[in-house]
């Protein structure tokens, strides 16, 4: 006899202390970069709690690993996805409050003997973050055809190590019959990283979609020359020019005003020495905003800024849009459901947009998804200081087990 599934709070969260140990950083935060040595013990860790609890585990040709339990009738299944790799000192929740909170609601289902209806798959994507293989999501966008198999395995870290060799070094290549396909329903828990839960004073967030992002690198051309001799008004410096690009990027994102953000999170200039004007400058822009179009515009605007400082410090720039993630709304159905479910276990839960790109991106533009926000206190992410409290981790894990529940008994019999 089957009794309704309850999460176990205190084994979730010993569970992410226990994750947490592996690749910790001395602030609290992790590093557990894409194919490192780090991800190969936490997907170690992984596959031996998933065995535990009723399932069976896939590993395809990308490294994806999918945790299957069974279902009664033969439907598409339900899928819980996130990560596991992190950035270098990240914070503890980020990508694995999502995996794990999936572990929990499978042992919750497991503890109560309860058999859903579709079958349920847990999965942790390969490179999410796409720290050490660009670009971001590589995984999921290679499931679900965004990303070349080919492609994938040819991309480099800054060590010009192969994306496909690091992942016959860990062990993680699997088979392609094994990629996860589109299912009934896609959900991802995750921190939200900002602060507008933190701000509302709220535990839970229904996520509504997620902005569309673009990475562009850009190379800025001078002329090197001797700090000393070379006038001031002479000049063609690459790495002043970039500066003022720098500060453009971040002008551009303000006058948009809300939720477009703009960044330039890594900046390299040539020659590096402290006597030479640099004459080449590589640099890296981070674009976002709500809907495609908008995000097209607004490239399309930093362009012509970019142009006119070329001009003026008589510098040659080169831009190269190297990916792009289009803005995606999230399917009703499933946000609806999600609602319902945060108002049986968190009452007063926000709806909002995602600044950041997240897997589900991707899957929904496979089938229905949607996502489910923790608060991060004080809105930090990415750094070692991030932090959610446990009775939101609580709060949002129960509304993914509810969720997944409420849309088991839902879903029509040919989803």
């Amino acid at each position: 006899m089957t009794s309704k599934p309850f999460i176990n709070s205190e084994r979730l969260l010993t569970s992410i202390s226990d994750y947490a140990r592996i690749g910790a950083t001395p602030g609290g935060g992790v590093t557990r970069l894409a194919l490192s040595e780090e991800d190969q013990q936490v997907r170690k860790r992984f596959a031996a709690d998933v065995a535990g609890a009723e399932t069976t585990l896939r590993v395809d040709d990308i490294g994806n690993m999918v945790a299957i339990r069974s279902g009664r009738e033969a439907l598409s299944p339900i899928q819980i996805g996130s990560h596991l790799d992190s950035v270098r000192n990240g914070g503890r929740f980020d990508g694995a409050l999502g995996v794990l909170g999936g572990l929990e609601v499978l042992r919750a289902l497991a503890d109560a003997g309860h058999v859903t209806r579709h079958p349920i798959e847990l999965i942790n994507w390969t490179n999410e973050e796409g720290v050490r293989y660009e670009p971001a999501m590589m995984g999921s966008g290679a499931a679900y055809g965004v990303f070349e198999r080919g492609w994938v395995g040819e991309r480099t870290d800054r060590d010009g190590i192969r994306f496909g060799d690091a992942l016959d070094a860990i062990g993680y290549r699997g088979d392609l019959a094994y990629r996860p396909e589109p299912g009934a329903a896609y959900l991802e828990l995750h921190i939200e990283q900002g602060p507008v839960l933190d701000e509302a004073d709220v535990a839970v967030g229904v996520v509504e979609g997620i902005l569309g992002i673009t990475w562009l690198d850009v190379v800025v051309e001078g002329q090197a020359d001797h700090a000393g001799p070379s006038p001031m008004s002479t000049r063609r410096d690459a790495l002043a020019a970039a500066a003022e690009i720098v500060s453009m990027v971040e002008g551009l994102a303000v006058e948009a005003g809300p939720p477009v953000v703009g960044t330039v999170g890594r900046l390299s200039p040539d020659p590096d020495l402290i006597n030479v004007v640099p004459g080449r400058v590589e640099m890296s822009v981070d674009l976002r905003h709500q809907t495609s179009a908008q995000l097209n515009d607004l490239v399309a605007e930093f362009q012509s800024r970019l142009d006119a400082i070329a001009t003026r410090r008589k510098v040659t720039v080169t831009v190269d849009r190297f990916w792009t993630s289009e803005a995606t709304r999230f399917d009703a159905g499933i946000v609806g459901a999600i609602a319902a479910s945060a108002d049986v276990c968190s009452p007063g839960a926000l709806r909002l947009w995602s600044g950041a790109g997240h897997d589900a991106k991707y899957a929904a533009d496979g089938g229905p998804a949607g996502m489910i926000f923790v608060r991060s206190r004080g809105g930090l992410s990415h750094c070692e200081e991030e932090m959610s409290e446990d009775d939101d981790i609580a709060a949002g894990v129960a509304t993914l087990l509810e969720t997944v529940l409420r849309l088991d008994t839902a879903l029509s019999s040919n989803d």
